[in-house]
């Protein structure tokens, strides 16, 4: 994993930009240690990720660029893909907008917003300009 594309970690949770950004700033957060179910989270992993994962992410992104709304998801679907399953706690965290976003020479737009994002929509971005949209979002961490 490239470090720099760790947006920051806490006590238990790790935030990595992810390489699809057809939602500008998708991130997924995981988990430190190795559990596979959400019931087997801890009362301070919960304060942790609401106190210094959610409120710092959606602070960020308003900030950074002026997100409107954000989905959050954990389905841990494809760690039973394989015959062997191994599921690890992670959520991904998509911003939404309901306005276009230009950033880097890149347009970013929400063609679902409002609505259930799109698995299938990909926008693999060039690892220079998940440098820079990480580099910009940690001025304002």
């Amino acid at each position: 994993m490239d470090e720099e594309l760790i947006l920051f970690k806490t006590k238990f949770w790790k935030v990595v930009l992810f390489p699809d950004q057809a939602y500008l700033g998708r991130c997924e957060i995981v988990l430190k240690r190795d559990s596979g179910e959400m019931s087997n989270l801890t009362s301070e992993e919960w304060l942790d990720f609401h106190e210094n994962i959610v409120k710092k992410l959606e602070f960020t992104f308003k900030k950074v660029f002026d997100a409107t709304m954000f989905n959050w998801t954990c389905l841990m679907n494809n760690a039973y893909k394989s015959g062997n399953p191994k599921p690890q706690v992670h959520w991904h965290f998509r911003p939404r907008y309901n306005h276009e976003v230009k950033f880097a020479g890149e347009q970013f737009q929400d063609m679902e917003f409002a609505r259930h994002y799109n698995r299938e929509r990909k926008m693999i971005v060039s690892k220079e300009i998940l440098q820079k949209i990480s580099k910009e979002v940690k001025k304002c961490l």
